[in-house]
């Protein structure tokens, strides 16, 4: 028995399918493992791949080059000892990062003295944090020996690139070491919910086929090596298992792919997972991220708030009027210091003097100016020298880098009211004063932003008037306990929070010089340590800041999305619940929630008060409950203490709410989330967001979506599917997500119904004949029917559409269906179970009826009415026709027609021609009569037997070949002669029967049925058997005398005209193949005899 031809083909289009994604892979890894570099060796430098690179090798890399491993920073081409790098491929972001080389390298005179010091850098073993580093450079050559502590601001690591300069850099991790490789996690491996749905389906139809092919057995009668039989029936019935399913599904994901990408209406769209396009069209819980995801991440400045003042867009000429004020006077007014030239006076015990309005303003605009990590960026043009270049301030070449567009939103407000940052690198700062004069500011010490700190600062010495200040600015929430005590700071952070603004407190501390050295030496040991570094440079910083000077609330807008509003809408109206969260104040994202009609402004909110113990839960839950259809508004550390006490109860009130917003949320709480409405709900979520704190719940959620936005691509580099506006969402899901769905689970279950129909009819067709394990259908045949013959029409499914895009998208109600899975289910799986059933039997009993009555071959009619079938279904059930599904008909029926021409071994009406139902060794024809003529033939031989024994009950017959060898004494009766295979296997098994019965001694029982339904006809022959030396008189009666005498001859045995007698020089010798004879291939009776037997076959 044969394994199906098309199982090999589904096998050979996986395989070449993954050999072409790994030859891909192969390509880019060798691609990027060939890239040349300069290594810097003792006798020059010298081209090395980066596959070559080693630890301890001295690399350099130039401009817009990719890093090649992670070094430690030696030195720069910059006169300032530093340069700036890329690191969107590493972490996302794209601005760009300040790396400073190590100084006692740097001040080397010439690059080959590198190799006249004797030093060695300690490094701390690869770690996966990207944004920490420990280690120490020790130059041992020198008395005393020098060292120098390593951080982050030291280090280039590998899959980054050089923005500016050209690098010289140590290699300390190398391959699998880098952080870049360690940080490179597999891809979590989402299934979507068809395919498992899928997979439960297909298990039924296994355990359908187990039980169908025990039922064929069984109903055989267990007769000779019935497992053999079972595996046979196994192996015929396999096509009830969708083998081609995945390959057909994996072809189809990879159209919608390219369709969704392909789409004018969301430009800029990526798919990025091919494997879950249907999730989109299944989604009940959308979890979106605020900042870059609903609004725009632009910022504006909006507000200045001095506690006793406050400015706005519409009295900004104010600010500058104040801020001209200092600058054009030589002598500082009675109200204070307002002026930024006055010399620096020491500290006194005198009573403090209130300021004066133009003072607060300027110290404020100029806090604002230099308490940030921006970096003004020049581009080059053509024709300027590069000594001018330096020099070159315009600001008509200007741009700003910085990591968060808040800063960069304030250093634009500040160059817009007159104090412009022109220039700024690791240790000084150039500001540019409203009367075009030049402030320059030294940048002692830095302190960026963290997210457990809140918080950014820097220390600055004024070189007109060597003051030292230290500026620090951060969210409210951190500064209040840092900032003297004032009765404004709270109320107006929560005015602003309600205009939705994003707020940002500033203060400042003077600072002696004593104090600075004291602080700088023990923040410089800090920084030398090796263990714990973090925790002890954190306190020497927090030594500085108490008590500081409140100096202004800044308020900054971020402006809402395009078509946020009537996408949110849409959202809604598909039955899609939306959660909002964010890391932003409650009052800013009740604020964006209510202008971006995530909440209705006629729908109560109810605001969860804040917690912090099991019993507060508690009270608060229950006032929860007692609310209906009302937005919940809960924070982070509220939501932390209800999950740990009453994580059911709280998510169960939370998913009956049209609307969630979670605002303080880290971004572990945000896959926190979405793990809990995955576990308790067990419906589809999916989770949109464009920074990198949410790259956690993207990757959690059953569907990701990543919108590249100004806090780089990290969040799309990590999604499913990226995106570049939120308001593509609405046509993603609606119009790509629901024709996914439903094209896919129409496609399962045609490729389903194709596999059981061709199975049904394989079973009628051996039920009919006695459950034979014998195929209907063999070769090409097989193989062409699930391929060539009906994979086009099949698969053209894909490009099929219940509605047109523009209706999805006008009546958004459509995807509700969807949620339910109508589409595919038990009951529509049931559904198309019966019809190939009644569809399979039709076709065979069909064809056995037109084979009977018109002796048209039964092969061809069943086979040529299961393509049209198929081609039919297909027609019937496409709903919006295009051109290629047209193409696709024609193309497989043209196909199937032009196949008769050379397949005539399968339909040609001669017997010669006719393939075997199962092929031997030797590939000989068997011919199996139909139904009606197979029984005359069994009833002949039965009343030959029967006759026999009535006439001989006492003699012995020992061998059954005899019987084989009595129609081809003569050919006195043509049809018997035509079918000699049939006849000699069927009494071959009676006489087998007969020994049997005879050898136990049940020959008496079997002999009375024989009687009671058995007429011995007078004409049969007396020398049946041995004694006659295997001959027989029987071939000279006439033809009538093998017929029962009730049953009349059939169609195509011409007795009126007996044939003449043919000689048979070789009797036939049968070899016996499952139930089937395998005959030879010379045809004894001629070939003219033969086709005159079966005339219309």
């Amino acid at each position: 028995m044969e394994v199906p031809l098309h199982q090999g083909f589904v096998l050979a289009v996986t395989i070449m399918r993954e050999a072409i994604d790994e030859f891909r892979r192969f390509q880019r890894d060798k691609e990027v493992n060939s890239q040349l570099y300069s290594k810097l060796t003792v006798r020059g430098k010298v081209q090395v791949k980066s596959s070559d690179i080693q630890v301890g090798d001295l690399i350099i890399v130039e401009k817009n080059q990719r890093i090649p491993s992670d070094m430690v920073f030696l030195r720069t081409s910059e006169k300032a000892g530093s340069c700036f790098i890329r690191t969107d491929q590493l972490d996302g972001e794209t601005d760009w990062k300040p790396k400073v080389a190590v100084s006692c390298t740097q001040r080397l005179p010439a690059l080959g003295d590198l190799f006249s010091i004797r030093a060695y850098v300690y490094a701390q073993k690869p770690q996966l944090d990207i944004h920490s580093f420990e280690g120490t450079f020790t130059r041992e050559d020198c008395d005393p020996p020098v060292h120098e502590s390593l951080s982050i601001e030291n280090t280039l690591w590998a899959s980054t690139i050089v923005a500016s300069g050209t690098v010289i850099g140590v290699v300390i991790y190398t391959g699998k070491e880098t952080r870049s490789v360690m940080n490179t996690s597999n891809p979590k491996n989402k299934v979507g919910l068809l395919d498992l749905e899928l997979n439960q389906l297909t298990k039924a139809l296994f355990g359908a086929l187990v039980a169908l092919s025990v039922v064929m057995v069984t109903l055989q009668g267990f007769a000779g090596p019935w497992y053999r039989n079972l595996f046979r029936f196994l192996l015929l019935l396999s096509y009830i298992i969708p083998i081609s399913l995945r390959v057909n599904l994996d072809m189809g994901k990879a159209t919608y792919g390219w369709m969704i990408m392909k789409d004018e209406s969301i430009p800029g769209t990526v798919v990025r997972t091919s494997t879950i396009p249907e999730e989109l069209g299944r989604l009940v819980y959308l979890l979106t991220d605020k900042t870059g995801t609903l609004t725009q991440n632009e910022m504006v400045f909006k507000r200045l708030h001095l506690g006793t003042v406050s400015y706005g867009a519409d009295t900004m000429d104010e600010i500058q009027t104040h801020l001209r004020n200092p600058y054009s006077q030589t002598q500082p007014p009675a109200g204070g210091h307002t002026s930024a030239t006055p010399p620096r006076k020491a500290p006194s015990a005198a009573p403090k003097v209130r300021k004066s309005v133009s003072s607060r303003v300027h110290e404020a605009v100029k806090a604002i100016a230099l308490c940030h990590n921006v970096t003004p960026v020049y581009e080059h043009r053509a024709g300027t020298p590069a000594e001018a270049e330096d020099q070159d301030f315009s600001d008509g070449n200007r741009t700003y880098q910085a990591a968060s567009p808040d800063e960069v939103a304030l250093v634009q407000w500040t160059e817009s009211v007159g104090l412009t940052l022109v220039s700024r690198d690791l240790a000084s700062m150039q500001l540019r004063g409203p009367s075009g004069e030049l402030l320059t500011f030294s940048v002692l010490q830095t302190f960026p932003f963290t997210s457990e700190s809140k918080r950014m600062g820097v220390i600055v010495r004024d070189e007109s008037t060597a003051e030292i200040t230290f500026y620090l600015k951060g969210a409210d929430a951190a500064m209040s306990s840092i900032v003297q005590y004032n009765d404004w700071l709270e109320e107006e952070c929560g005015n602003m929070a309600r205009e939705g603004l994003r707020t940002l407190v500033v203060a400042k501390r003077a600072l002696t010089e004593e104090q600075y050295q004291d602080f700088e030496s023990r923040y410089s040991q800090a920084k030398l340590s090796t263990h714990d570094r973090a925790l002890k440079v954190a306190a020497v910083v927090e030594s500085l800041e108490w008590e500081m000077e409140l100096l202004c609330l800044t308020g900054v807008e971020d402006q809402l999305q395009a078509d946020v509003r009537p996408t949110l809408e849409m959202l809604r109206n598909a039955g899609i619940k939306i959660w909002m969260l964010t890391g932003d104040k409650l009052e800013t994202a009740t604020c964006i929630a209510k202008s971006s009609h995530l909440v209705s402004r006629t729908q109560d909110i109810h605001v969860f008060m804040p917690v912090t113990n099991r019993g507060e839960a508690h009270l608060e839950l229950n006032a929860f409950r007692r609310k209906h259809d009302c937005a919940l508004v809960i924070s982070g550390d509220s939501l932390e203490v209800c999950l740990k006490f009453y994580e059911h109860e709280l998510v169960e009130l939370a998913c009956q709410c049209p609307a969630v917003v979670c605002c303080r949320c880290s971004p572990t709480q945000k896959a926190h989330i979405v793990k809990l409405l995955q576990q308790h709900t067990g419906r589809r979520t999916c989770a949109i967001g464009d920074g990198g704190n949410d790259v956690s719940m993207i990757q959690m959620a059953d569907c990701g979506i990543g919108i590249e936005g100004k806090e780089g691509r990290q969040a799309s580099l990590a999604a499913d599917f990226s995106i570049t506006q939120f308001r593509h969402v609405g046509r993603l899901l609606v119009v790509h997500g629901r024709s996914s769905y439903k094209r896919s689970a129409a496609l399962g279950q045609f490729v389903m119904h194709r596999g059981l129909i061709i199975s049904t009819m394989q079973a009628v067709f051996s039920s009919v004949f006695y459950f034979a394990s014998v195929p209907l259908y063999q070769g090409f045949l097989m193989v062409g029917y699930a391929t060539l013959y009906t994979m086009f029409p099949v698969f053209s499914l894909v490009l099929d559409q219940d509605v047109k895009p523009e209706m999805a998208m006008l009546y958004p109600e459509l995807y509700k269906d969807l949620t339910k899975g109508r589409s595919l289910s038990f009951k529509t799986f049931l559904v198309w179970v019966l019809v190939s059933v009644y569809q399979g039997g039709i076709l065979m009993y069909g064809a056995l009826l037109l084979f009977e009555s018109e002796f048209v071959h039964v092969v061809a009619i069943s086979f040529t009415a299961l393509i049209l079938t198929e081609l039919l279904m297909v027609a019937l059930t496409v709903r919006t026709w295009h051109w290629l599904m047209v193409v696709a008909e024609v193309l497989s029926l043209g196909c199937y027609v032009a196949s008769l021409a050379f397949l005539n071994e399968y339909f040609a009406p001669q017997m010669e021609s006719r393939p075997a139902f199962g092929h031997g060794g030797h590939g000989t024809a068997r011919w199996w009569p139909p139904p009606q003529q197979h029984l005359q033939c069994v009833r002949s031989i039965m009343g030959t037997v029967a006759g026999s024994l009535c006439a001989h009950p006492s003699s012995t017959i020992t061998s059954p070949v005899t019987l084989t060898e009595w129609p081809h004494r003569t050919c006195s009766n043509t049809w018997l002669l035509g079918h000699t295979q049939t006849v000699a296997v069927v009494a071959t098994k009676l006489v087998r029967v007969t020994l049997l019965y005879r050898a136990e001694g049940k020959w008496a029982r079997l002999r009375p049925y024989l009687q009671a339904h058995v007429t011995c006809p007078r004409s049969f022959p007396q020398n049946l058997g041995p004694t006659g030396h295997g001959r027989s008189s029987l071939c000279t009666e006439a033809p009538r005398s093998l017929l029962w005498p009730s049953v009349p001859a059939g169609p195509g045995l011409r007795s009126s005209q007996p044939a003449a007698p043919c000689p048979c020089p070789k009797p036939f010798q049968p070899e016996y193949v499952s139930h089937t004879v395998r005959c030879p291939s010379v045809d004894p009776c001629g070939p003219r005899e033969r086709r005159r037997s079966f005339q219309g076959f």
